[in-house]
């Protein structure tokens, strides 16, 4: 997509962190916006950052999966059409995998993995029939990349998410879609992921018991009601990350031979050639070199 302006984003865990400069710069852009998270506080203060568009906000569970097809109803039906959906809620639960109780593992994938597949089978489909141009942005992790200690069951929802993202872009590019795919992979970035426990259900003063994502023909062990939680981040000081992911080596990536109208292997029209090529972008260059260089973003 080249042209923003009159167009409609969803920007799921929009309470802070990346999901709030993603709104903020849709805004900026012109595009009327429909802002979710649990954290109604963070989703407020991040509605009144913005000006000149139509905001829409919805507090939103996306490991529930009639939540999410709740926004998608209002999204459509109050704005007409989604041009740009955002996956990008998430949470961070740190330690050792083996420490990681069946509630924790639950937890996560409710929101990092499952809170992606619901995004994508409640817009998607709607997106498709639209005919236009759009794009799907999954919010995954350089721990989706290569996984780390003391990330817990962190690194196995993000590896899940990119899969899942390489799988829509394939399947979109099988039908001959306009519906682009990005998998973006962050590495540090100063939002408050570290403290998603804040947003966890089923501790004391946060709600009722988290429920698990229902899987179809496995019987439900527990009844009640559960929060995912919004996207943030791990907080840092400049060149260090406490309790987070070690810095990590680029990933190697195999040389393809360039065409005889790329241009020099590597070069410029090559590696646009090769972009052109791929129904899925990762975006992780930038994140990455943002990482080693401990530099930060932050909204």
């Amino acid at each position: 997509m080249r042209e923003l302006s009159g167009r409609v984003a969803v920007v799921t865990g929009a309470a802070s962190g990346i999901g709030r400069a993603l709104a903020v710069r849709f805004a900026a852009e012109g595009m009327s916006l429909m802002l979710a998270d649990v954290d109604p506080r963070g989703l407020s203060q991040t509605a009144a950052m913005i000006s000149g568009v139509k905001v829409l906000t919805q507090i939103t569970d996306v490991s529930d999966a009639p939540a999410v097809q709740h926004l998608a109803h209002r999204a459509f039906g109050e704005l007409g059409a989604v041009h740009v959906l955002c996956n990008n809620a998430g949470v961070f639960q740190g330690g050792r995998i083996w420490t990681r109780t069946e509630e924790d593992v639950a937890w996560l994938l409710g929101v990092n993995l499952w809170g992606v597949l619901h995004g994508i089978r409640e817009f998607v489909p709607r997106m498709i029939e639209q005919g236009t141009e759009g794009h799907i942005v999954n919010t995954v992790s350089v721990a989706g990349l290569f996984a780390g200690a003391n990330t817990g069951g962190h690194a196995v929802t993000k590896y899940a998410a990119l899969a899942a993202s390489q799988s829509l872009a394939l399947d979109l590019a099988q039908i001959g879609s306009k519906l682009r795919v990005t998998a973006l992979c962050p590495g540090g970035v100063r939002t408050g992921i570290s403290r998603s426990e804040r947003v966890r259900a089923g501790r004391p003063g946060r709600g009722p018991h988290p429920r698990r994502p229902h899987l179809p023909g496995v019987a439900r062990r527990d009844a009640g009601e559960g929060h995912g939680a919004g996207r943030g981040g791990r907080r840092h000081r400049r060149g260090h990350q406490a309790g987070a992911l070690p810095r990590p080596h680029p990933p190697r990536l195999r040389r393809q031979p360039a065409r005889a109208d790329d241009g020099p292997a590597g070069g410029p029209a090559s590696r646009a050639a090769r972009r052109r090529a791929s129904p899925l972008a990762v975006r992780i260059h930038w994140e990455h070199r943002i990482h080693l260089l401990g530099g930060f973003l932050g909204v």
